[in-house]
């Protein structure tokens, strides 16, 4: 059984009103998606923009329910948030008045974990992403980077089985984003944890995920499913200048690419109508 299944899942929302009377035509954004995940694997899911990637998310996390079909865990229907999963997001949503090891005690508190464990544990995940030396620092003196750590820290600390991450290195430099995401493949294979992990870049898709899943334009559907095959991942050297992963990186784009040219498209009529 899969930790996760998306089965025939859709998606809609209400439209604006139009016409004399004021019909609303839906919004679908997902349709009929199918994708199964299963327990420790890091699949990647990408697909050009307003595809309904971050919808998708919202789903797993249980933040929206499925206008049909289903999304299970386990076997068992996602109804709404719950300890299991965990989400990570662009932004990085501290709190800005607690310092970053009381950011990753911050679940901890509300799960009613006693004073001296979350210390503990907080002190372990902030070691886990390289910032124990930083507990006693407020978020507005770290940088972007050192923030989305502090984020994921606080994700790790209540040990959900899934992490869900929704662009999470998008508003960083090149340089701290490929750091992280080298840090982010060996916490991967440290924890054991599903990951879910979403992202506009191709590069960062084929390094990361073992399983990329591409998504058609709106509706969004899965096209294809592409198995990454990366012979040093987690080995010296840098799997970015292998043929392998030019190789991999050249089947998502071609996989894209007629995508993107039909969302630009529609984009186009929705502006002229």
């Amino acid at each position: 059984m899969p930790r996760i299944r998306l089965d025939r899942v859709g998606k809609s929302y209400p439209g604006r009103p139009s016409g004399r009377r004021g019909a609303r035509t839906p919004t679908v954004a997902l349709q009929d998606v199918e994708l199964d995940v299963a327990a420790g694997e890091f699949t990647v899911v990408v697909g050009p923009s307003g595809c309904g990637k971050s919808t998708l998310l919202d789903l797993l996390g249980g933040l929206e329910r499925p206008s049909s079909g289903r999304v299970l865990l386990d076997g068992e229907p996602v109804t709404g948030p719950g300890p299991e999963r965990s989400t990570v997001f662009q932004q990085y949503a501290l709190l800005p008045w607690r310092t970053a090891r009381a950011n990753v005690e911050f679940g901890l508190e509300a799960a009613g974990v006693p004073r001296r464990e979350r210390a503990a544990r907080a002190r372990e995940f902030l070691q886990l992403v390289g910032l124990r030396a930083f507990e006693d620092r407020y978020p507005h003196e770290l940088s972007g980077g050192m923030r989305q750590r502090v984020a994921i820290a606080r994700s790790l600390a209540c040990d959900p089985e899934v992490l869900l991450m929704d662009e999470p290195f998008a508003a960083l430099d090149a340089q701290t984003r490929e750091t992280l995401q080298d840090e982010l493949l060996g916490i991967w294979q440290r924890t054991g944890k599903t990951v879910v992990f979403i992202t506009h870049s191709i590069d960062e898709a084929v390094l990361l995920g073992q399983r990329v899943a591409v998504l058609t334009s709106r509706p969004g559907r899965v096209k294809e499913v592409v198995d990454i095959e990366l012979d040093a991942r987690g080995e010296p050297g840098d799997p970015r200048s292998s043929a392998r992963f030019a190789a991999h990186r050249r089947q998502v784009w071609e996989l894209l690419h007629d995508e993107i040219d039909r969302a630009r498209t529609l984009e186009r009529e929705a502006v002229a109508a």
